[in-house]
């Protein structure tokens, strides 16, 4: 009976693997998600030092900040204190808060990205609050927590499964096709901790994705609060 599968050979001639292992270079996918519309950016760079993936972010953050609509001021003494409260409600909990500016703009974007140290240098966290850009941390070994981590499972199955990459830059350039086939009709994701199914539970439930709490409302074919929440994440592959 015919089935659905990675690949396909002809009759008594099965598909082979070169048996030698080269190791050509690595290809580093810096990774930017919106789980709420699923769309995604992505660039491949064979380094990902931290003035690399700060400068590509800024890039993409800024044109994403952009694109929003205009935050309409109604009073400036009630609508400073509405906008410092709208930022502190994210740092309630923590353990070592960052200090905010003084001067806020209105919140519109929360970034998710790992708890390194590179991403807490204080040159990228005051770009991001001029911007009006919450950094959240996930925790120590807790990058389950970020839905990009989800999105390059994804990725990576459909770019390399069955493939013979050659350079790095053939790799690159594998992701970024998938990802713009991806972005004509992209998937929304959204969030099945434990907490929100104790609050829902039933038919209709939505679908695990890469073994993180990420889910989606329609099982993902194997082939092919405030503002907006982005994700962000590096992936390496030799």
């Amino acid at each position: 009976m015919p089935h659905p599968g990675q690949g396909w050979a002809p009759d008594s001639r099965p598909a082979t693997r070169p048996h030698e292992y080269v190791r050509g270079g690595t290809s580093k996918i810096l990774t930017l998600f919106h789980p709420m519309t699923g769309r995604v950016r992505i660039r491949s760079a064979t380094r990902c030092t931290n003035p690399i993936l700060h400068g590509w972010l800024k890039e993409e953050l800024a044109a994403i900040v952009a694109a929003l609509a205009p935050y309409v001021v109604k009073k400036k003494k009630k609508d400073e204190k509405t906008t410092r409260a709208a930022w502190q409600v994210w740092q309630e909990g923590l353990i070592n808060p960052f200090t905010l500016p003084e001067h806020l703009p209105p919140l519109r974007v929360l970034l998710v990205w790992d708890n390194l140290a590179g991403h807490k240098s204080a040159e990228m966290v005051v770009w991001l609050c001029e911007h009006g850009i919450m950094p959240l941390y996930t925790p120590l070994g807790g990058s389950w927590l970020n839905m990009a981590e989800s999105i390059q499972r994804i990725f990576k199955r459909r770019a390399l499964d069955g493939q013979q990459p050659r350079t790095p830059a053939e790799i690159g350039t594998w992701f970024e096709q998938i990802a713009q086939a991806w972005n004509r009709k992209p998937t929304p994701f959204v969030w099945n901790g434990k907490r929100r199914q104790r609050r829902r539970k039933g038919n209709g439930d939505p679908h695990a994705v890469g073994g993180s709490e990420a889910h989606t409302r329609q099982p993902l074919s194997t082939r092919g609060r405030c503002g907006q929440k982005w994700h962000i994440s590096r992936q390496v592959t030799h």
